[in-house]
């Protein structure tokens, strides 16, 4: 039960940013009214989950739920110091083999990327001046791969590699297949 309702949050999360970007409400300068309302709903309600039984691991939701409570994690940008607290529970997880290595890569970056501070994996991407992705700043980028590998990552090159990959002659290639 608690593992579809995790999956579900992430699903209803999924098909109002497709239904706001089909109608070219998305992207836009502002957090979407719709979408910021989802996303404290979602965050509320994993912070339930969060209090009762830590985070949704493996054995508690399934790879899915653990997936999807991940993904509602993520989309909590308006409020850091729940990213935080999702954060501290995840790092738990990951060291009892509960959730993977990448998750807590994405969600430790992204926190320290809204914070103003470099990221440590290499995983959050901003938009060059050449129109193609870039990583954000990256805390001491010679130990970059060694610290991706540790929790499961590629190496940055790989994954720079991909985000520019075959069949893409620029970056409007790019935006358009990341849209």
């Amino acid at each position: 039960m608690l593992a579809q309702q995790m999956v579900a949050l992430a699903e209803q999360d999924r098909a109002l940013l497709d239904e706001l970007a089909a109608s070219g409400e998305i992207p836009s300068a502002d957090y979407h009214p719709r979408v910021r309302a989802l996303h404290q709903a979602n965050a509320e309600r994993l912070s339930a989950v969060i209090d009762r039984h830590g985070w949704p691991g493996k054995d508690t939701v399934g790879e899915d739920g653990s997936e999807a409570a991940w993904y509602i994690a993520m989309h909590a940008v308006f409020d850091v110091d729940f990213m935080q607290r999702c954060c501290s529970a995840l790092i738990q997880a990951v060291a009892a083999g509960q959730a993977p290595g990448r998750q807590l890569a994405f969600l430790e970056d992204r926190i320290r990327v809204l914070t103003g501070r470099p990221q440590r994996y290499g995983t959050q991407f901003e938009i060059g001046d050449d129109g193609w992705p870039v990583p954000s700043v990256i805390e001491r980028p010679d130990d970059v791969d060694r610290r991706r590998q540790a929790l499961g990552l590629e190496p940055l090159s790989s994954r720079l590699a991909r985000l520019r990959g075959p069949g893409l002659a620029g970056p409007d290639d790019w935006l358009r297949r990341s849209a």
